[in-house]
């Protein structure tokens, strides 16, 4: 099933979230409005939104949290790109020019501030304690993520129990935070809250891999953005991790070198030695692992074409080329 057929059984709730979010990001502040549009219309996938929409269907809800909640959740996703492409100095995002390469630095972070506290406003009109816990643990966990993989560039002693740390936290943290409001909302019971915790965190965790693995595979047109980021800022993702591991001394060497100086130079002699070792082979056994194991949280979900568009969405993760 396509990313197109899965989001077709929620289409008319995406564009009520989409609405909200336009609606949301108005402001007196002219550039706010303009860097806030860049980056909220500039073709995201929208894939954590629309995971809590599906999981709530397929919870048989019935009310309309669900789209404040969604709205909520994507903003939250864009402030944090907004401040990774500050971090990571990056030029393309989503096939296009950063916020921060066409506005600067300063308005990027602000701007990213900005969506954070109309998140958080918009936490307050749901008027639940426990929906906003849940988002505010999401929200600290992934700053503390963000914070994680930043101790980690260019350290290469960084193995895959803190690499595996930082993306449960950046990256699984919101997603699993979709799925358990969806689980909250529609008042279900403590299992199947936990298992719809366990769906999110999985797919997370399967996301990210397959994006790291990305970053050295297609080009920058497919993947709407540079080949070879995650190495330019000495970012050690598992396929440099696993090499690292199983590689021949002169490739360890050459790795480490990148780890610790950063940039480009090295980028084709890594490509080489990742093929040689099978590193992104590696790392996309270890995302179908995560994936089954998203598969399996879902066993007790009632059956439902919702239920099989998450399915179909575990799978297509693997299968993503961006």
């Amino acid at each position: 099933m396509s990313l197109d057929a899965i989001r077709s059984w929620v289409k008319e709730d995406m564009e009520r979230v989409n609405a909200l979010i336009l609606s949301r990001l108005a402001a007196d502040i002219p550039l706010i409005d303009s860097l806030s549009q860049h980056i909220v219309a500039s073709g995201g996938k929208r894939i954590r939104p629309m995971v809590l929409l599906l999981t709530a269907k397929a919870l048989n809800y019935r009310g309309d949290a669900q789209i404040l909640l969604a709205a909520i959740i994507e903003f939250i996703h864009t402030a944090t790109l907004l401040h990774d492409d500050v971090v990571d100095d990056s030029a393309l995002r989503r096939g296009q020019s950063t916020a921060n390469s066409i506005w600067g630095n300063e308005a990027s972070v602000l701007v990213g501030d900005f969506l954070f506290s109309r998140a958080f406003q918009l936490m307050a009109e749901v008027n639940s304690l426990k929906v906003m816990s849940i988002l505010a643990t999401a929200s600290n966990t992934i700053a503390k993520g963000e914070v994680l993989q930043l101790l980690n560039c260019h350290d290469t002693a960084t193995d895959e129990n803190r690499y595996f740390e930082v993306i449960s936290a950046k990256t699984a943290k919101l997603f699993s935070a979709a799925t358990q409001l969806a689980a909250v909302i529609s008042e279900q019971d403590l299992k199947m809250e936990n298992e719809m915790i366990a769906f999110g965190h999985h797919l997370g965790l399967a996301f990210q891999l397959v994006d790291d693995a990305l970053d050295y595979q297609g080009d920058a047109d497919t993947l709407g953005k540079n080949v070879g980021d995650d190495l330019a800022e000495g970012k050690p993702t598992l396929p440099l991790i696993y090499t690292l591991r199983v590689g021949n001394p002169e490739e360890q060497a050459l790795i480490r070198a990148a780890i610790e100086n950063g940039g480009s130079t090295y980028l084709n002699d890594i490509q080489q030695a990742l093929i040689r070792n099978q590193a992104i082979e590696y790392t996309h056994r270890r995302a179908e692992e995560e994936v089954q194991a998203a598969i399996r949280a879902l066993q007790n979900l009632p059956t439902s074409p919702y239920k099989d568009a998450l399915l179909a969405l575990a799978n297509f993760t693997l299968s993503r080329s961006n």
